[in-house]
């Protein structure tokens, strides 16, 4: 990773340049930044362009042995620790039992999140942690002379993730590291780290990639233009995971969508048709059966996903009501039916309408029967809108 892979962040590039030309290079550095804004890559970009040997003004030169090594990530004075599980309890786990694992993951793959790293371990349900015995290990690398660099770089990917004991472990040597040590810590939850941890650093907020360079990298990327566009860029938020998430599920939230638009049609005909209009409500009932037999077959996971989306979009179109559009994050087709239905999520049945969709989730996860819950859900709708 470079700084000119990195996507916008002039800023910040600029304030770690600007730390190596004129020598104020901390001992250890925080880099803060939610989940796909660059915190990681530009940390990457950093450490890469400490150990090059051949710098131009503003990256390394990508062609001296210490930057083909770091292509690789096998240089000998950087070394990384991150969240990993364990697989049996018959040893002490470590990050260099996963370092082949992390290496293949990351190469060509700079920006990425803590579950996804979780799941090209395959660790299940397990939960990601810098165990205790890692202190050990860091303190043992950092005993060792550099090999080729001027620098001895450990760099932490989301130290909050640490144990404890760990955390602790690391104060002493945080504060006073042995000479030509750069701890570089890379976190997106600062406020959860230790206090004490924090006091030892030296803090760069990474915030979310500014509009324009999030929007030249999605047409380079997807050559989405036009509203599409547009629609992109402010969902995700400063996020490129966000806007590829947008760009490759589209097809999947279009479903999600027509499903949600489904079952608030039929429950809302049900609820406020007048009573001469006895047969559009039985059809919206008998359509609204078949809905939850539908559902209940697409397998527990997408059934998680429509859940969690259709809590998104009701609470989006509660926002709606608020005549704010830079507060609303709502795809152009979701825009469309939202327009005409947001007026019936209102005060009176916002609440209820999370609750239910929520308790619905849990209950999937709790391998429920699904064709109930989904029916259940159908039926306390037919409610709520008469609220």
């Amino acid at each position: 990773m470079y700084f000119s892979d990195v996507i916008g962040q002039h800023e910040v590039k600029d304030k770690l340049l600007q730390t190596v030309k004129e020598g104020r290079i901390p001992h250890a550095l925080l880099v803060s930044g939610k989940e796909g804004t660059g915190s990681f890559p530009l940390a990457m970009a950093f450490a890469r362009y400490l150990h090059c040997t051949d710098r131009t003004e503003n990256d390394a030169c990508g062609k001296c042995p210490s930057c083909h090594k770091f292509d690789k990530l096998i240089h000998p004075d950087t070394h990384f620790v991150f969240p990993i599980f364990k697989p049996n309890s018959s040893k002490k786990w470590v990050s260099d039992d996963f370092l082949k694992d992390w290496r293949t993951f990351l190469i060509g793959n700079p920006y990425f999140n803590y579950q996804s790293w979780l799941d090209s371990i395959k660790a299940g349900n397990a939960q990601g942690m810098i165990y205790s015995e890692e202190g050990d290990e860091i303190i043992k690398k950092l005993n060792f002379k550099t090999y080729e660099s001027e620098f001895k770089v450990m760099f932490i990917w989301l130290p909050e993730k640490m144990h404890l004991t760990c955390a602790n472990r690391l104060l002493k040597i945080l504060e006073e590291p042995p000479e030509g040590t750069v701890f570089l810590l890379v976190s997106e939850n600062s406020d959860q780290l230790l206090t004490t941890i924090l006091s030892r650093t030296q803090t760069i907020r990474v915030r979310g990639i500014d509009n324009e360079s999030l929007g030249k990298a999605v047409t380079s990327r997807f050559s989405l233009v036009g509203e599409e566009l547009k629609a992109c860029v402010h969902l995700a938020g400063g996020s490129w995971l966000k806007a590829c998430e947008y760009v490759q599920s589209s097809e999947e939230n279009a479903f999600y969508l027509q499903q949600f638009i489904r079952c608030m049609r039929g429950a809302y005909t049900i609820a406020n048709f007048p009573s001469e209009k006895k047969l559009e409500k039985q059809r919206s009932l008998k359509d609204l059966k078949l809905w939850a037999e539908e559902m209940a077959r697409i397998g527990r996971e997408q059934s998680k996903k429509y859940l969690s989306n259709a809590q998104r979009l009701v609470r989006e179109n509660f926002i709606l009501n608020l005549y704010q559009p830079e507060l609303n994050y709502l795809a152009p087709e979701e825009q469309k039916f939202s327009e005409k239905f947001a007026p019936f999520i209102n005060h009176k049945n916002i609440v209820f309408f999370m609750e239910e969709l929520e308790l619905a989730e849990k209950h999937i996860e709790q391998n429920v029967n699904a064709k109930l819950v989904f029916l259940d859900l159908a039926l306390k709708s037919i409610m709520l809108f008469k609220k």
